[in-house]
């Protein structure tokens, strides 16, 4: 299993982010300030560097992962791509992200699939138990329901998790142990910083 993770491991978690122990985080995995990370959420990156914007909410049992295509033969030539992931999503109880490209403000409710080739821009839903498998991306603002995947367009993003961010950031420390901040992983921005600094006095 361990020869299967992309070979740059690491994980960086931003300060502010609450991420809890009993979490699952194999590779290259960068999350940003306010994600919350349930306990028994998986995030795996296999084919290649995952990362995770801000303010986001992760629950129990989600899968994000970011993995070669079923079928695909690996080879020396096979290059990493990025999964990245905006700000303000919401990924629900036991849902599954494949994708390479997820935007903003976007919900995947419980046990909703997302498939490697499908990008979600900004705003989207996917209902419960519902798949979105298809090539390229779905436009802004859909939503796909019900047991035949119907897709329709609402007007209005889905509505704003930052009263429930703040709750959890306050309770989840109460019950379960965090992951530590990577403290590390600022410190490129700060030599170039104080590179800055030195330039401009002189």
């Amino acid at each position: 299993m361990t020869s299967n993770v992309h070979r740059s491991s690491s994980v960086k978690i931003s300060p502010g982010a609450v991420v809890c122990v009993e979490a699952e985080i194999r590779g290259d995995v960068t999350i940003g300030a306010r994600t919350v990370v349930h306990p028994r959420a998986c995030i795996i990156a296999e084919a290649g560097p995952i990362i995770i914007g801000e303010s986001n909410l992760i629950e129990e049992q989600v899968l994000i992962i970011n993995k070669r295509p079923d079928g695909h033969v690996s080879s020396p030539d096979d290059k990493p791509q990025t999964l990245i992931i905006g700000s303000d999503n919401v990924f629900e109880v036991g849902c599954r992200c494949e994708s390479l490209k997820v935007g903003d403000h976007n919900v995947l409710e419980a046990k909703a699939v997302i498939g490697r080739e499908t990008e979600l821009t900004r705003g989207c839903v996917i209902g419960a138990f519902c798949e979105a498998t298809s090539h390229g991306p779905l436009p802004e603002n859909t939503i796909l329901y019900g047991e035949r995947h119907e897709q329709r367009r609402q007007y209005e993003k889905p509505p704003d998790q930052t009263l429930q961010l703040d709750f959890l950031m306050k309770i989840l420390p109460n019950y379960h142990r965090l992951k530590k901040s990577t403290k590390s992983s600022d410190r490129g921005e700060e030599r170039t910083a104080s590179v800055k600094k030195t330039s401009s006095k002189s």
